[in-house]
């Protein structure tokens, strides 16, 4: 690690410290030539392969922003979205790969957005999924429906949520 203050190439670590939830490393160093102090917070890189095959970071604030588009005019709160990116890059980063297609982050972002506003869901499953027709639509409408048929029945006991021990 370079000092940036005098450019030397080597710095001893004073302290280090997890951050953002222990996806980060705060470490404190010295250096040994001018004697200056500094922070560095080291984390996992993430790169994205588009389809096309170019790599680029990782950054929730993209990931933000398409799940925004979608949002439009819905009743969905900043506090709701930030938790939404926080689920995505979780869920992602627990794939445990360097490199993630593009394609699965997609795919980790339908379900909490599925959860957080259907028509939002609907709007960024159309442009994912490249709906071509009403069809479409109606299928994953149908889907919805049978989801939340389904988690209503685990909800009022007529299907156990777990199956019982003897």
């Amino acid at each position: 690690m370079h000092c940036p203050f005098c450019r030397f190439p080597d710095s001893r670590v004073v302290d280090s410290r997890e951050a953002d939830d222990g996806s980060a490393i705060r470490r404190r160093r010295s250096c040994p030539e001018c004697g200056q102090r500094f922070s560095t917070l080291e984390t996992a890189s993430l790169s994205v392969v588009k389809r096309s095959g170019v790599r680029e970071p990782f950054r929730r604030a993209k990931v933000l922003d398409g799940v925004r588009k979608a949002c439009s005019g819905r009743p969905v709160e900043e506090d709701a979205l930030a938790l939404l990116g926080e689920q995505v890059e979780d869920s992602v980063r627990a794939l445990g790969l360097a490199e993630v297609p593009a394609q699965e982050i997609g795919l980790a972002i339908l379900e909490p957005l599925s959860r957080l506003d259907e028509v939002a869901y609907l709007r960024f499953a159309s442009v994912y999924r490249n709906f071509t027709s009403l069809d479409d639509f109606v299928i994953e409408v149908a889907a919805l429906r049978d989801r939340e048929a389904a988690e209503a029945a685990v909800g009022t006991g007529a299907i156990p949520a777990e199956p019982a021990l003897n």
